[in-house]
């Protein structure tokens, strides 16, 4: 009978390379991995005479309606073709009229439901009603919560991931590395931070900098898509797989539809690699600066007529 061999241990510095090559690889939108034993597994049929794949540019497809939001208040996202995406100036030309709308509110049998609004929603409000929040398991292990910083009626707003270590410190969001990186790109096309809105998905920090869970982002979406509807900016930039799924619904790899503008229930949003994916693969610096520029054309055509 043979012995079973007890199994191998993870030395730090393997386990700490593979944290980062999972996380490189699910920004670009790739996930579901599994280990297969290599004394068991027989080479795949047909693997040598496997071609390259066509470069091709394959037509996106909406994904499904969000399970936080019901139908009557979800937030639709419509990608052009994917064989001529708009340019910045034609998607500044022709916007969507459709009203953003949040997601329907849900209350706990054990709270007051809150008051009907008398008017537009604060930033201020939101962050009051968002508390001293508990609404998942991010809240035991956070510091402070990242709530979002800038122009409540900003012409550009930022959606990242979530905040990390340095944003759960100081209470701000995008103010490490990433931050850094991110305030160089909007100088590069005349923007200053004060002019522009940034929060992030999931206002409290993962363990570790980890990929927010869907439990995490459906306690706390709602929160976002009220930010997004009191700032009501003219452009939304998405940083990253993460924010692109939360505000457009598009499962794609970040780099298949990077530079492209959506439209966004009454406004646009453009899809763009977060900054820490340039901080780990400087030579990618360039998309940024290319997605940057588009910002900067969108922002300089003329705000289309409320009177059309």
């Amino acid at each position: 009978m043979p012995v079973p061999q007890a199994p191998k241990i993870m030395d730090e510095t393997t386990r700490k390379e593979l944290a980062a090559w999972l996380e490189f690889y699910q920004e670009l939108g790739i996930e579901g991995f599994f280990r297969r034993d290599s004394s068991t597994a027989a080479p795949l049929p047909g693997l040598a005479a496997a071609k390259p794949a066509s470069p091709e540019i394959v037509t996106q497809k909406t994904a499904a309606s969000r399970s936080t939001a019901p139908a009557s208040g979800a937030l639709a996202a419509r990608p052009p073709a994917a064989s001529s995406a708009p340019s910045a100036a034609s998607a500044a030309a022709h916007p969507s009229q459709q009203a953003i709308r949040p997601p329907a509110p849900t209350f706990n049998l054990f709270e007051a439901a809150p008051a009907p609004r008398s008017g537009p929603e604060t930033l201020e409000q939101i962050r009051e009603d968002l508390g001293d929040c508990q609404r998942c398991k991010l809240a035991p292990t956070r510091k402070t919560i990242v709530f979002g910083e800038g122009n409540p009626r900003a012409e550009l707003m930022f959606i990242g991931e979530g905040p990390g270590a340095d944003e759960d410190e100081q209470g701000l969001p995008f103010v490490g590395r990433a931050g850094k990186l991110l305030n160089r790109m909007m100088e590069t096309v005349g923007l200053k931070r004060a002019d522009v809105y940034i929060c992030n998905v999931v206002k409290c920090r993962p363990p570790g900098n980890r990929t927010p869970e869907k439990d995490e982002v459906d306690a706390c979406s709602p929160f976002l898509y009220r930010q997004i509807e009191s700032v009501k900016p003219r452009l939304i930039c998405c940083l990253g797989a993460p924010a692109v799924r939360t505000v457009l619904g598009i499962k794609e790899g970040i780099t298949k539809i990077r530079g492209r503008f959506y439209d966004f229930a009454g406004t646009k949003a453009l899809a763009t690699v977060h900054p820490a994916y340039v901080l780990r693969n400087p030579r990618e610096e360039k998309i940024l600066r290319e997605d940057f520029e588009k910002i900067r054309e969108y922002l300089k055509a003329a705000p289309p007529s409320q009177d059309l």
